[in-house]
């Protein structure tokens, strides 16, 4: 089936080796008596507060010559509404400019002293060596206390957000974590509210100034300063660059708690060509930091799937069944709610079986206790990290933060390993009790709902499944097409819509000239096409190719990196399909059959759905506007050396060339990867030798 542009991933492979040795003989008969917990010396810090209210820790750390600084607002939850994600966006643009400096010389200023400066919507942070401390404390106390939110930045912003949602209502890990947070807190709840095109399109550079006004106040801060400095060195610096940040009174606000659900509720999204589905069993618990049961939940937890590749959930869904590459499960705490959840991402077909083990592996964990050799394998695993952490003076430096934060015992920290030790099987059953609720659970599911929904009713206490869409509000299916429209009506008005059969066909060459934008970097790319035969693609890095794609009408080539390799035969026949500036209106001579399934709405626009099947039994799913006929999207699967995932291709613009329109502006997104393609000209009918086509 044809492609918009069918580019290529690259996934590295990391090999992990152990070896294990004994120079004396074992009695493995006899299990080890455990040791006691051992003593920990944890680094000192030292606090202040500043007459403003700023509450300052320092840990010192001579061992380089470099100091960190990170201030941290203690806010509560905020509900954004109709303008959810401006808070964010503060955040972000809080580092584009200042009433005295762009965002260009705020940049220059950083990778002048090899430093490094990030702003948030909770805070600001940045390093650098110390001799440079002056510098960046001159650049974030600027930044802090002199933000300008320049409108500019702020246009720029919405765009990439706009790119960004767009790409991820076709992401099913995106869409995964959207639903999640839905039905577990409600979307009136700040942590359920979810952003989406329409509450970025309200967000106003006044809607920044407000927030930054509202809660950037001292009194609700911490500056945390780790690495090379004294007490008194950072006394005098916090003093210097932060002492005239004005305090004030900050809004605080209550938020209902999430109630569990009332037997087990299956919510799920549906994802056309999906291959996978995406699996989470969720729900919201009371659980805050330093609970007097936390050692034991955490225990709990990775007996379960927290981290650890023995976990039960890999173990069974992985090891025993291979349905999936990794499954696995978190308990997070947090001051408002915490969560628990586990999940994993399975084929179709065993989509059902998958949430079978997983609700076993749950029961199994609330009624039975844990083997003795499973738990002290788990606290061992968990005394080296915790040790391991040690050796990174941020970690203290976590710690002192989270106890003034939560309020918390002195000696918490230096005390976690006894009370690790200290745990017992009957105390993970007991976490388990409390803090997993196998039978009122939110199953969320994002997948190819005609392969999978059907058979998911069985889980839910009600008998049926509940639908949502990408934004975790209610889904609505495919309306039925007016009569006399047909798949084949829809391909013909799209034609019309670029130009019409007649117009299209004296188009026999063309070069597009553009730019690609890839996890951040931006490429040059050029695509040149002649006699609806020959096609070549070629990505630039500095003027010289890193990607190359070239076909002759007969055999092709793909290159990356210099490294070339023949093309398939199955890519060969895309390739025909690609070069033939005619395709869509020969679809039944290249074999595709087509199936009209409906109107869909999408951001308050109607689509035709169309099914498209290719001659090798290849599907595709495709979008045309009702209003202008123009195609809007294709999804389709695509083989990756990561197995099959769902390519999802939105074509955000079209450009007007001697009366044909062409493809302009589109978003190619594969599983997380997005890359964003924008054409800058086109040339029509132009000379194009045919040794541009040659395949070495």
């Amino acid at each position: 089936m044809k492609k918009n542009f069918k580019l290529f991933l690259c996934f590295g492979l990391v090999g992990i080796f152990t070896a294990c040795s004994t120079s004396s003989k074992l009695d493995r008969s006899q299990v080890p008596t455990p040791r006691p917990a051992p003593a920990i010396q944890l680094g000192e810090s030292q606090s202040f507060t500043l007459d403003n209210g700023l509450k300052v820790i320092v840990v010192e750390n001579h061992k380089l010559p470099r100091v960190s600084y990170r201030i941290s607002l203690d806010l509560d939850p905020i509900k954004e509404g109709l303008k959810a994600g401006y808070i964010s966006t503060a955040g972000d643009l809080l580092r584009t400019g200042t009433t005295s400096k762009s965002k260009a010389e705020i940049d220059e200023a950083v990778d002048f002293i090899g430093g490094s400066l990030n702003t948030s919507a909770r805070g600001i942070s940045g390093s650098s060596l110390k001799k440079h401390s002056d510098k960046i404390l001159e650049l974030m106390s600027d930044i802090l206390l002199n933000p300008n939110f320049p409108q500019e930045e702020l246009d720029k912003s919405k765009k990439q957000q706009e790119s960004s949602l767009m790409s991820a209502k076709t992401d099913p890990n995106s869409m995964s974590s959207n639903i999640q947070y839905a039905v577990k807190y409600g979307l009136d709840h700040p942590y359920g509210e979810q952003i989406t095109e329409a509450t970025v399109a309200n967000i106003t550079r006044d809607d920044l100034v407000n927030y930054y006004n509202t809660y950037f106040k001292a009194n609700v801060a911490y500056l945390v300063i780790v690495g090379d400095v004294t007490p008194e060195e950072a006394k005098a610096n916090a003093n210097k660059y932060f002492g005239s940040w004005t305090k004030g009174d900050v809004p605080s606000e209550n938020f209902e708690t999430p109630a569990t659900p009332t037997g087990n509720q299956v919510a799920f999204v549906p994802l056309d060509g999906a291959v996978q589905s995406v699996i989470s069993v969720t729900h919201a618990i009371d659980f805050k930091p330093g609970s007097a049961d936390a050692a034991a939940a955490s225990v709990m937890n990775s007996i379960l799937g927290g981290g650890v590749f023995s976990g039960r959930l890999m173990q069974n869904l992985r090891e025993d069944k291979a349905f999936t590459y990794g499954a696995r499960s978190s308990l997070s705490s947090d001051k408002v709610i915490g969560s628990f959840s586990a999940g994993a991402s399975v084929r179709n077909e065993v989509t059902d079986s998958s949430i079978v083990e997983i609700l076993f592996e749950l029961n199994r964990l609330t009624t039975e206790m844990v083997a003795d050799s499973t738990l002290e394998f788990v606290k061992n695993s968990m005394n080296g990290s915790f040790a391991r952490s040690l050796e990174s003076p941020q970690t203290i430096a976590r710690f002192a933060l989270n106890i003034e934060r939560y309020g918390l015992p002195a000696d918490y920290y230096a005390t976690y390993l006894e009370r690790l030790s200290a745990v017992t099987k009957e105390d993970v059953l007991a976490a388990a009790k409390k803090y997993i609720k196998p039978n009122n659970l939110y199953i969320t599911v994002v997948g190819n709902k005609d392969e999978v929904a059907d058979k998911l009713a069985i889980f839910a206490a009600s008998g049926k499944v509940d639908f949502y869409d990408e934004y975790g509000g209610v889904w609505e299916d495919l309306k039925k097409a007016p009569e006399g429209v047909t798949a084949q009506s829809v391909i013909d008005a799209h034609v019309a819509a670029r130009g019409g059969v007649e117009i299209m066909s004296k188009i026999s060459s063309y070069v597009r000239s553009g730019t690609m934008g890839v996890q951040g970097m931006s490429l040059d790319m050029k695509i040149q096409m002649k006699n609806n035969s020959k096609y070549k693609m070629e990505a630039f890095m500095g003027g010289s190719p890193v990607m190359v794609q070239v076909f002759d009408g007969v055999k092709g080539s793909s290159s990356q990196m210099g490294m070339a390799q023949e093309m398939s035969e199955d890519e060969v026949a895309d390739m025909k399909e690609q070069a033939d500036f005619m395709y869509e209106s020969k679809l039944a001579d290249y074999g595709v059959k087509l199936d009209l399934r409906g109107i869909k709405d999408l951001d308050g626009k109607a689509y035709y759905v169309i099914s498209l099947t290719s001659a090798g039994g290849e599907q595709t799913t495709e979008y045309y506007d009702i209003e202008s006929g123009l195609k809007f999207r294709t999804i389709q699967t695509e083989e990756t050396p990561q197995g099959q995932m769902t390519a999802t291709v939105t074509i955000n613009e079209y450009m007007e060339v001697d009366g044909v329109l062409f493809q302009k502006s589109m978003t190619q997104a594969i599983g997380p990867q997005a890359i964003e393609i924008t054409i800058d000209e086109i040339k029509v009918n132009a000379k194009i030798k045919d040794s541009e086509f040659k395949v070495d």
